[in-house]
């Protein structure tokens, strides 16, 4: 067994350019290492007829019950 270290560009949707010929009649193992971090996503905007529009009416911290009426304390 020896190693081999081959370098494969993708196109924009992912696909290989082009695949290295292999050798015949053998099991070969691939590791795929990604070079580069993939480009981050935009981030996603509210449609504009509800952005701005929510409302915060209670504390989000306290919680709503007391610890005493938990189950999974018990």
């Amino acid at each position: 067994m020896y190693a081999e270290r081959l370098l494969i560009e993708t196109d924009a949707e992912g696909n290989p350019h082009h695949w290295p010929k292999l050798p015949p009649s053998a099991k070969v193992e691939l590791i795929v290492l990604v070079l580069e971090e993939p480009p981050s996503l935009p981030r996603r905007q509210p449609p504009p007829c509800i952005a701005g529009k929510g409302d915060i009416f209670d504390d989000l911290i306290t919680p709503a019950v007391p610890e005493a009426d938990w189950d999974a304390l018990q």
